[in-house]
């Protein structure tokens, strides 16, 4: 028989972050800075960027970007010290919530 079981080892080396707060907390700018510090990023996104910022990159579709607020959960990953960290950034709004529960499913 074949297994579909990932390997021990993978498993003990990856950790899933879900962010989920209420609107306008803040979560996407944890986010970015997380992907900056864990080396994913050379610059980090504003939600709400001057001229001269970027604009992040799990807000990526327009309407997020025109608004400032998540409409779908992202999910980013990169590696640190052997460990895979996976970052789940969702919505806060209520309208969305939808999506950020089925964000936590996937981080457990």
């Amino acid at each position: 028989t074949t297994s579909t079981k990932a390997p021990e080892i993978e498993i003990k080396r990856r950790r899933n972050l879900a962010i989920i707060s209420h609107p306008d907390s803040g979560k996407t700018t944890m986010t970015e800075k997380l992907l900056l510090y864990g080396g994913a990023l050379q610059q980090a996104g504003a939600v709400r960027q001057k001229a001269e910022q970027r604009a992040t990159q799990s807000d990526f579709m327009e309407m997020e970007q025109e608004r400032g607020i998540s409409i779908s959960s992202t999910v980013m990953n990169f590696d640190y010290e052997g460990i895979r960290v996976n970052i789940l950034d969702t919505p806060g709004h209520q309208d969305f919530s939808e999506d950020t529960y089925r964000a936590l499913a996937a981080a457990d």
